[in-house]
């Protein structure tokens, strides 16, 4: 299966689970009473059912609200989606206090100054790479 066909599966299993009918008319009457851009036709939204087309990524997050799932999920299944959290979790579970701060800090820097700062970790990266891969650096 093809992942055209399979994002169809996921919208037509969201929709119903939604409490909608799956149906090319009510899906289209659905998605443009929520998306502010330029409305879909019929045609569209029947080319997402029978798998012949994924919407765009602003798309994709205007059918995830409606139908209250993640978009990572309509669009690439929920193992995915779980594959994400996982790491999301792992991330945030990962970092005390300081690092987040470090991390902060680094994200309001100019991008030059990031890009140097980038370099200056890939220089320490490179230097000491054993204490680096064994998470030895963290005291």
């Amino acid at each position: 299966m093809d992942e055209k066909t399979e994002f169809s599966l996921r919208l037509r299993k969201a929709i119903e689970d939604a409490g909608y009918q799956v149906r090319p008319t009510v899906l289209e009457r659905e998605f443009n009473t929520r998306y502010w851009g330029r409305s879909v036709t019929v045609q569209a939204v029947r080319r997402w059912l029978r798998g012949e087309a994924i919407p765009s990524q602003e798309k994709l997050q205007v059918l995830a609200e409606w139908l209250k799932i993640e978009p990572h999920a309509l669009r690439f299944g929920e193992q995915a989606a779980e594959s994400i959290r996982a790491k999301r979790r792992q991330w945030e579970e990962g970092l005390d206090f300081q690092e987040r701060e470090t991390i902060e800090r680094y994200l309001g820097l100019p991008a030059p100054q990031r890009k140097v700062v980038r370099e200056v970790i890939e220089a320490f990266v490179k230097a000491f790479p054993a204490e680096s891969a064994n998470g030895q650096d963290k005291k």
